[in-house]
Parts: structure tokens; C-alpha cells; sequence
């Protein structure tokens, strides 16, 4: 594939700012929108404007040789709509108006429903599109069937990079922290509510690290995946014919259990470890058998590696 220059949308967020860099290391010209936060890389042609102004788009597309759409809101009422539905649709439009020979969306293993219901075997790429509650999860599912019907309607060559959560620096250590974890924001991602005696720890400040099992008191497992192995992806994507009309499943070597990583982290840290209840949920484990046969995928961050390097990252920060 002749790829000289990409548009990127979401250039400064969490992915983008890892992937950029990746794309300048090759040479590539990218041009970025940018809406609220700079992007920090230098080299890149930043093109001011918002995903929701159908011009913006058009403007950043133009002359563009692939498309990479990461701009996306979490649970955001007010501008879930207009970012990651209008907005998808927007740069859609651009590129059906242009000579585009990869359009590469960032999606996420949210479309399959993942941690909210039962999952009785490993996720591969043909499993049923079911968002789970909230707007994040809708707007991942919205996403992928904009994007397959427009290479239906309009012959655009995709490929999706469906990721699992994502975890960079020391956040992973915030995942298994008691305190952080009652009651955040976007669904699923704390415990919901938790036992009297679990709420007398967070009450008190009492740190513990959590381990998160369900009502009968077996530890969950999931899967996640670290950003480096999200740009490792990437870079086996961006360009390559093999990954035109495909979506690829993107996760960590294997799915992780949480008594075993809690363990693990309580004894690298010394802080004790704690069961907490988080009723309603199922494990799940993704397939990474596509990635790994078609695009030579390896990753490299298992759980304790993860834990590890999360480890490291905070101490040099303080």
C-alpha cells in the first residue's frame, strides 16, 4: 500500500498520542484535528476544528492516504452523540468524497458486551455485537456498523483495531486499589455496592488491594491489554493490504485472575489483599487467534508484567 500521509481524529487522547509517534518514525506526514487539547508530537500538521463540522473533516481528510478515527467520549451525555456517532459518521463522509486506501477505526471490546454478560467462551471477531448498559459501550457497537456498511455502500477499505481496556503507566495499580473502585463513573468499572465491612475500610482510608469475585465468592478473570501492545497493532495494521476488511481482536497474551494478580501485587507491595463482591458481572477471555495468524501479533504484557512495570512507573514518579 502506497500510504504517505494520515488524518488522525483523536490524535492527543490516550491512544493517540502513543500512535502518532509510531507514524512520524516512519515518515509519514500527519495531519491531526484538533478541538480542545493540543497534540504534543512534533511534525504533525494540527488543522484546529471539531469533529462535529462536517467541513473540519473534510478539511483534514483531503489528500489524506489512510484515515485513523480515535476520537470517541466515555459516558458523556451531552456529547456521546455528536462525537463518536455524527463525528464517525462525518469522517465517514470525508472519506467516501476521497481516494482513502485504509480507513482504520480504533474500536473496543466494550461492542461485545465483555464483562455484563455471560461469556461462556473465548470472544473472537464473530461474536455477536451487544453493547452493554451506558453510552460508551452503544457508541462502540455504532461505530463498527457505520463503518462495514460504508465499505458496503461506498467500497471504503477498513480495518478495526478492537481493543480491550487499555492500561498505560501506573493506572493498573488504580484498577486494583479498594479506594479508587466503589463507585466510578462509567459501568462496570467499580464494585457497585459492596458489604458494610468493605464500606468501613474505604470509610476509614484503609487501603487494601481488591480482589474482585462474585457472589459465590470465585475470583473473576478478564481480559486487558497494555498500550505498548496496542501500538504493537497498529503497527502491523496501519498499511498492510492483509488487515483491509477485517477486524482484529486486541488484548494482552491471556486473560488474567483476579485472586492470582491480587496476590501477586500484595507481594510485591506489602498491602493486604481483600475479597470484594461485585455481583452481576462474568468472566470473560478474548481470542487474539487472528491477530496472531494474519498480522504476526505477539504481545508482550501479561499481568504480572503489567503489574511490574506499574510498579516502576510510579516509583520514578515520585
Amino acid at each position: 500500500m502506497s500510504i504517505h500521509t494520515v488524518a488522525v481524529f483523536g490524535a492527543s487522547g490516550k491512544i493517540g498520542r502513543h500512535v502518532v509517534p509510531l507514524m512520524l518514525e516512519r515518515g509519514l506526514a500527519v495531519r491531526a484535528l484538533v478541538h480542545r487539547t493540543p497534540v504534543e508530537a512534533a511534525g504533525v500538521e494540527s488543522i484546529a476544528g471539531s469533529i462535529t463540522d462536517p467541513e473540519a473533516c473534510r478539511e483534514v481528510v483531503a489528500g489524506a492516504d489512510a484515515v485513523v478515527q480515535l476520537a470517541t467520549t466515555k459516558e458523556d451525555p451531552d456529547s456521546f452523540f455528536d462525537v463518536s456517532v455524527r463525528g464517525t459518521l462525518n469522517v465517514l463522509e470525508a472519506c467516501r468524497g476521497a481516494d482513502i486506501e485504509q480507513f482504520i477505526l480504533f474500536g473496543g471490546d466494550a461492542a461485545f458486551g465483555i464483562w455484563f454478560y455471560p461469556q461462556p467462551t473465548p470472544i473472537d471477531e464473530n461474536h455477536r455485537l451487544m453493547a452493554y448498559p451506558g453510552y460508551y459501550a452503544f457508541t462502540k457497537v455504532m461505530e463498527e456498523v457505520m463503518v462495514e456498511q460504508y465499505s458496503i455502500q461506498y467500497g471504503i477499505p477498513f480495518t478495526i483495531q478492537r481493543c480491550s481496556w487499555v492500561f498505560e503507566r501506573d493506572d493498573l495499580l488504580g484498577h486494583f486499589s479498594l479506594l479508587d473502585n466503589v463507585n466510578p463513573a462509567e459501568p462496570g468499572h467499580g464494585f457497585g455496592e459492596v458489604a458494610p465491612e468493605i464500606m468501613a475500610l474505604v470509610e476509614a482510608g484503609e487501603e487494601r488491594v481488591a480482589v474482585q469475585v462474585d457472589e459465590t465468592g470465585r475470583p473473576y478473570y478478564r481480559h486487558i491489554v497494555h498500550i505498548d501492545d496496542v501500538v504493537q497493532a497498529f503497527g502491523k495494521i496501519l498499511g498492510n493490504p492483509t488487515a483491509l476488511g477485517h477486524s482484529f481482536n486486541i488484548a494482552g497474551p491471556s486473560a488474567f485472575d483476579y485472586r492470582v494478580a491480587g496476590d501477586y501485587l500484595s507481594e510485591r507491595t506489602g498491602a493486604p489483599t481483600v475479597d470484594v463482591t461485585a455481583a452481576g458481572y462474568h468472566s470473560f477471555e478474548i481470542n487474539i487467534t487472528k491477530a496472531r495468524t494474519m498480522l504476526g501479533y505477539e504481545p508482550q504484557n501479561d499481568i504480572f508484567r503489567m503489574i511490574d512495570r506499574a510498579l516502576d512507573n510510579r516509583e520514578r514518579a515520585n
